[in-house]
């Protein structure tokens, strides 16, 4: 029985896309747990690039089962062009990939109201996909699932119900024109139409795959400290991105995980708001952009560059039970004469001995930093650790000495062949 967690340890923009590329090539099923097409994960083989929003990155390769799981929501209109997407590449898609029946939809309504809510008060940076108002309403208890699907009456009725509130506010608040509810209902089964092949009991599936003794690599989307419980709240994500998801969003009991991977950026980014306590505002914040191209697969937007952030990071060790990194955009860094890493949180002259639960005392945080020298050097195409400078491998020695967790991975360029194993 083999189950691995892969998550993203930082604020999400990781590089998970091309870690989980790598680790299918000895899996049998890459299962995706929760949040939705507000990721984006880039994968450059032989450069080119493809990327992906919703289903695994496995699905590049061959024989490998893909999972959509009941943790996620699902865009029917970002699914249909992800999979004819793949379908032109010669991707076979038919018989591999599988959606719970049990995942919620995102409805038009919902696109709405968050691209509604970011232009307010509000606000918090989001993607505007319509993930956070699909969220809250499975919360509410009045989301659209994919087995809704298959009865139109009761579609119907739920979709009244849900409608006459979000129609209500969506014009009173923002002003927008009432919705059709049979446009919307006869869109939503014609996609059931499409998708129908794809729809599976996927907590059945992957359980008797586990059971059969099959090797199963659980992905999440976004990063640890966007979670929605144990993230820099409220500026997170609506789902939970950390380990302890992969369960609730598969349906797979804890035991049945037998190690985590946490996938860390060499440096720290950060999309949307929020407190970012080693953010470089200056000139080597914005090389770090531009050398890292650090722009969303997904909005396009920029990300916000800062040094490596130690105390964030042992907390999300900690809060995922990770084992191993592998740490990726380390040649990123080869631009860089010097290079920081945050060590401590000093609060008022005093460390602090925990990561703060409030955004407020987390804005107000200095850090300490020790330098480490830069390389000076393209790390493209290293493959080895003996082929990596001598102040890169320090680099790679200290945050591992700094964390107490190995470097098992090294990405020393977006290429899928320039990976360093350990």
């Amino acid at each position: 029985m083999s189950v691995r967690v892969v998550v993203g340890a930082q604020w999400g923009d990781e590089g998970k896309g091309k870690i989980v590329d790598l680790l299918s090539e000895d899996v049998d099923i890459v299962a995706r747990y929760q949040g939705g097409a507000n990721a984006g994960h880039t994968i450059v083989i032989d450069d080119k690039k493809i990327i992906l929003h919703l289903i695994p990155s496995g699905i590049l390769h061959e024989g490998v089962h893909c999972i959509i799981g009941n943790g996620t929501v699902i865009d029917p209109v970002a699914l249909m062009e992800e999979i004819r997407m793949l379908e032109g590449l010669g991707i076979q898609i038919d018989g591999r990939l599988h959606i719970s029946h049990k995942a919620h939809l995102i409805m038009p309504y919902h696109k709405m109201m968050d691209a509604a809510r970011e232009k307010g008060v509000g606000g918090i940076g989001t993607t505007g996909r319509g993930i956070g108002p699909a969220y809250f309403d499975k919360a509410l208890r009045i989301g659209i699932r994919i087995v809704d699907l298959l009865d139109r009456e009761a579609l119907r009725n739920k979709l009244r119900v849900s409608l006459e509130e979000k129609d209500r506010l969506l014009q009173t608040m923002y002003g927008t024109e009432p919705l059709n509810v049979e446009a919307i209902i006869e869109d939503y089964v014609q996609f059931d139409t499409r998708i129908d092949p794809f729809i599976t009991d996927t907590t059945a599936l992957i359980n008797n795959a586990i059971s059969s003794g099959k090797r199963v690599l659980a992905e999440g989307a976004q990063g640890a400290l966007l979670d929605l419980d144990h993230g820099t709240y409220p500026y997170v994500t609506s789902s939970n991105p950390t380990s302890g998801g992969a369960c609730t969003g598969l349906g797979i009991p804890p035991t049945s995980i037998t190690s985590v991977l946490g996938v860390v950026k060499a440096y720290s980014t950060r999309v949307g708001y929020g407190p970012f306590p080693t953010e470089l505002t200056d000139a080597t914040g914005e090389l770090l952009r531009s050398e890292g191209n650090e722009f969303g697969a997904t909005t396009g937007r920029s990300r916000r560059c800062g040094w490596l952030d130690v105390p964030a990071l042992k907390y999300s060790i900690m809060v995922n039970g990770i084992q191993e990194i592998a740490l990726t955009k380390l040649d990123v860094l080869g631009a860089l004469d010097n290079i920081n890493i945050c060590t401590n949180y000093l609060l008022d002259g005093k460390q602090l001995r925990y990561f703060p639960a409030d955004v407020s005392t987390l804005g107000r945080v200095q850090c300490e930093y020790i330098t480490l020298p830069g390389w000076n050097q393209d790390l493209k195409g290293a493959r080895t650790l003996d082929e990596l400078p001598a102040a890169a491998r320090e680099y790679v020695g200290a945050i591992e000495e700094l964390t107490g967790c190995r470097i098992s991975f090294i990405s020393t360029s977006p290429s899928r062949s320039d990976t360093i194993l350990r």
